[in-house]
């Protein structure tokens, strides 16, 4: 017998939502790895949530057309101040090298300049003209600063007063690197949950995703991660020799490459700021990232119209393109996202993905409306997934209903929905479903549609004649 006041917990009806992450690229390409003070090992998904931190983990090179994640990181971290991402090199300092013979090397200031390919290692052998080794530590230091691996002689060494040294080194090979590569590392997207806690919902790999079989991976990826998860894969449209050179060109290439999915975001053309060229799905990347971090982490708003950080367009050889209003909407009408200079400065312009105008259902077509079925569906997969295997009964339903109708409720009511509902209809969930542990609840959300087209209608009233005059 127990005597005296007792309490005890129940669990809480309803459950705390675990909302999906918005705008954080996935991204894959070539860093000069070998300069990093903690390097990340290739092919491995590293989470970068700071310029510091990304440089420090992958190093960084303004030589963008070798070492493609640093235009990103360049753009994500210093011009949309947007975070975090999650990078993948492929270009491993292991195996992708070719040794540089030995070679008189120029000595300045008691400084040798090698290439920053050449990797600080033990084959960096540098001797005198008279075959006197030098002995790192003692004789010089080596280490990276800028594009340069520098080899600097120390006062106290044995050749300070060089005026020439013999320097024989490895090197990397970016240019080893091809599509088949960058295609094979997207699979790792499946590691990013397990190893890092996030699921991206942005694809992109700058200066391949134009060939056609890397962008077929990313898509593929893109609409299945972990086969519960979607995403979407931001592609570029050539534009270099082969490729679209002209607005009109562009349809061409995109069907050709067969760039039609939902999941995809086409892109045309490079943007340039200065002298720095970027791909335009590196900046929309970007830009998506800061519009819904304004937003609350929620991708309910079009990056369409929204500012740029670039004076120009241009093509892979740096050809200035020019687009007006007309040609601009062309493209959008392909579903094709570019940038215009027109009223508001340089802005990203297209609310269309890949699929229009073959696909009309606004839930596919309309990228807003496609993100936030993306990110409603991966929210609703975090937050019951700890559901999953608990006795099927009155309680759990009702506690997962519950759950997902508040949280609705809540997006509905900052007007991120329009409405929503949740439902457990009789007709999707018949006896033999039930009895084999299987339930299907019917979600019906609206998000808003972007406002891109506004027509005004001007009529002449001559009724107001009149009262002016009589008055």
């Amino acid at each position: 017998m127990n005597h005296g006041v007792y309490v005890s917990e129940q669990a809480t009806s309803v459950s705390t939502p675990v909302v999906a992450e918005s705008g954080v690229p996935f991204v894959v390409g070539l860093a000069p790895v070998h300069t990093a003070a903690s390097p990340a090992a290739a092919g491995t998904p590293v989470l970068c949530t700071s310029w510091a931190e990304a440089v420090e983990k992958l190093g960084y090179s303004d030589d963008w057309k070798n070492y493609t994640l640093c235009e990103f990181m360049y753009s994500h971290f210093k011009l949309f101040a947007a975070q975090p991402v999650i990078m993948v090199n492929v270009l491993d300092p292991a195996s992708m090298t070719e040794s540089q013979e030995e070679e008189s090397q120029p000595v300045t200031d008691h400084k040798v300049k090698l290439p920053i390919a050449a990797i600080n290692d033990d084959n960096l052998k540098v001797t005198k003209e008279e075959s006197d080794e030098l002995s790192k530590g003692t004789d010089y230091s080596a280490y990276y600063d800028g594009e340069f691996l520098v080899i600097e002689l120390l006062a106290d060494g044995g050749a300070y007063d060089e005026e020439t040294l013999k320097v024989s080194y490895n090197k990397v090979t970016p240019s080893t690197v091809v599509a088949a590569n960058i295609a094979s590392a997207m699979e790792s997207v499946e590691l990013c949950l397990t190893k890092l806690g996030i699921v991206p919902d942005l694809i992109c790999a700058p200066g391949f995703s134009h060939e056609s079989t890397v962008a077929a991976v990313m898509a593929t990826k893109a609409g299945s991660i972990n086969g519960l998860f979607t995403a979407k894969a931001l592609i570029d449209i050539d534009t270099g020799a082969s490729g679209a050179r002209s607005y009109d060109d562009v349809l061409t290439k995109k069907t050709g490459a067969n760039i039609v999915d939902d999941d995809e975001i086409a892109c045309w053309p490079m943007v340039k700021l200065g002298e720095y060229k970027f791909h335009l799905s590196t900046q929309l990347a970007g830009l998506m990232a800061q519009v819904d971090t304004d937003n609350g982490g929620c991708p309910y708003e079009s990056p369409s119209n929204k500012n740029l950080q670039m004076d120009g367009l241009c093509l892979e050889d740096g050809t200035e393109v020019d687009l007006t209003l007309t040609q601009a909407n062309i493209l959008n009408g392909n579903g094709i996202v570019t940038a215009l200079n027109f009223m508001s400065g340089w802005v990203a312009w297209g609310n269309y993905t890949a699929c229009y105008p073959s696909n009309t259902d606004v839930k596919d077509y309309f990228i807003p409306v496609n993100r936030m079925f993306s990110w409603v569906g991966n929210s609703l997969v975090r937050t019951f997934w700890s559901k999953l295997d608990k006795p099927m009964n009155r309680r759990l339903l009702d506690t997962v209903m519950d759950t997902a109708n508040i949280w609705l409720n809540g997006l509905v009511g900052s007007g991120y929905l329009l409405g929503a509902r949740v439902e457990m209809l009789e007709a999707e969930n018949p006896l033999t479903n039930l009895m084999a542990g299987i339930v299907k609840i019917h979600i019906y959300i609206t998000p808003p549609s972007p406002a891109q087209e506004i027509d005004f209608v001007l009529e002449y009233d001559a009724s107001y004649v009149t009262a002016a005059l009589q008055a």
